[in-house]
């Protein structure tokens, strides 16, 4: 029997019952999780995320590019290491706008996925 895994942000379904999401969606709503997540933010886990908000307002240059790729590659790797597999993580910065895109394999099926996060959105 698959597990269930509830969709984030939590909502209610078509029929009123919480929303569940499929292994893959799960997954990419647990690297939005990690990399939106300031350590220190969660109770139980205070050293849980990789503080990408926090770098936001940071002055834009090389200096901040990778220091988001090495906290976010590293975020990753410990949170979700055993879900995914990082293939590539890209940081850049174009007018005021930073953005991350990330290349991943899911562990259970070795499917390929890719996520582009601009200034908070998830495209």
């Amino acid at each position: 029997m698959e597990a269930m895994n509830i969709d984030f942000p939590y909502g209610i379904d078509g029929r009123g019952r919480t929303a569940t999401a499929d292994h893959a969606e799960h997954v990419r709503n647990m690297v939005e999780q990690v990399l939106f997540t300031t350590p220190g933010e969660r109770v139980n886990r205070p050293d849980f995320g990789c503080g990408l908000l926090d770098l936001v307002f940071e002055p834009a240059g090389p200096e901040m590019v990778a220091t988001v790729e090495m906290t976010a590659q590293a975020a990753l790797q410990r949170w979700l290491g055993d879900l995914l597999t990082v293939e590539g993580l890209e940081v850049t910065v174009e007018e005021c706008t930073l953005s991350v895109s990330l290349a991943y394999r899911l562990t259970a099926t070795g499917e390929q996925h890719s996520v582009r996060i601009d200034g908070g959105t998830a495209q």
